[in-house]
């Protein structure tokens, strides 16, 4: 049997997936997804906060290293969250990735 899709609300700034909108601040992008989805995109954000947090520690403990693994996967781990949020937003969060040109065609459509 196939999950019900339903609306989430999407902080990219603070990483919060709420089911309910939120008067706070910062952009909330409005997503239409199954809950494995979801944890899917949790699971690109976990790995973007681990690789942030990499670069930051490698910049301070060993500052000229070349950091451009976790540099990569940083910016690897953002691509996807913002592919999926056009995957799964509605037309104003698709129009806002689309304008950041960030993606390219396929990363768009896959």
């Amino acid at each position: 049997m196939e999950e019900q899709k339903q609306r989430y609300y999407f902080n990219i700034e603070s990483g919060e997936v709420l089911d309910t909108p939120a008067d706070q601040e910062g952009h909330f992008f409005t997503l239409i997804a199954t809950g494995e989805e979801i944890k899917d995109l949790r699971e690109y954000l976990e790995a973007n906060y681990k690789a942030d947090w990499a670069t930051y520690g490698n910049s301070h403990l060993h500052p000229f290293s070349d950091p451009d693994r976790e540099h990569a996967e940083y910016d690897m781990a953002l691509k996807e969250i913002y592919a999926m949020v056009y995957r799964l937003g509605d037309a104003e969060a698709k129009n806002h990735v689309r304008s950041m040109g960030i993606l390219s065609e396929e990363e768009l459509i896959k």
